[in-house]
C-alpha cells in the first residue's frame, strides 16, 4: 500500500491566488474612496472651527478678524486655532468687513483637491460660492 500524500495541488493553489486578487481588485478602490472622503471631512471639520475661532477673535479684539493675507491660520496671533492632522488651513483674506480661507490635505492633491469658504464682505474664494457656506472641489475624483 502507497502512503497518501497530503497538501494542495497546484490548481488549489492558483485558485486561492486568483481569488484572493479578486478580491484586492475590488477592495483597494473602496479603501482609497473612504480614505479620500476622511480628508475631506477633516478639512471642512477645520474650516468649520476656523469660523467659530474668527467670531470669537472678532468680539474680543474690537471688531477684527485674525489673519492676513496667506498666513497659515495655527499661526496668526490670538486665534486660537489648531489644524488637524496632514490639514493645512490658509487664510487668504482677512479685514474688518470679512475673511477668507482654504484648506488642503497632504493626502490629496493640492492644486485640485482642496475646500474653501469666506465669510461676510470678503471676496468670494472659489469653490465656495455663499458666504459661510464650505465648500470643496475634487472630493468625487
Amino acid at each position: 500500500m502507497q502512503p497518501r500524500r497530503t497538501g494542495f495541488t497546484l490548481i488549489e493553489l492558483l485558485l486561492v491566488v486568483i481569488i484572493i486578487g479578486i478580491l484586492a481588485v475590488v477592495a483597494v478602490p473602496r479603501f482609497t474612496m473612504s480614505r479620500q472622503k476622511t480628508f475631506f471631512a477633516a478639512m471642512k471639520s477645520d474650516l468649520k472651527h476656523l469660523a467659530t475661532a474668527q467670531e470669537i477673535y472678532y468680539t474680543d479684539h474690537n471688531y477684527r478678524y485674525a489673519g492676513s493675507a496667506g498666513l497659515d491660520a495655527a499661526a496668526a496671533p490670538g486665534l486660537e486655532f489648531a489644524e488637524s492632522q496632514g490639514v493645512g488651513v490658509t487664510i487668504e483674506e482677512s479685514a474688518t468687513t470679512g475673511w477668507s480661507a482654504e484648506a488642503t490635505h497632504a493626502g490629496l492633491n493640492f492644486a485640485s483637491q482642496k475646500c474653501a469658504i469666506y465669510w461676510a464682505n470678503a471676496a468670494a474664494r472659489a469653490p465656495a460660492t455663499q458666504p459661510g457656506l464650505i465648500a470643496c472641489i475634487g472630493e468625487n475624483q
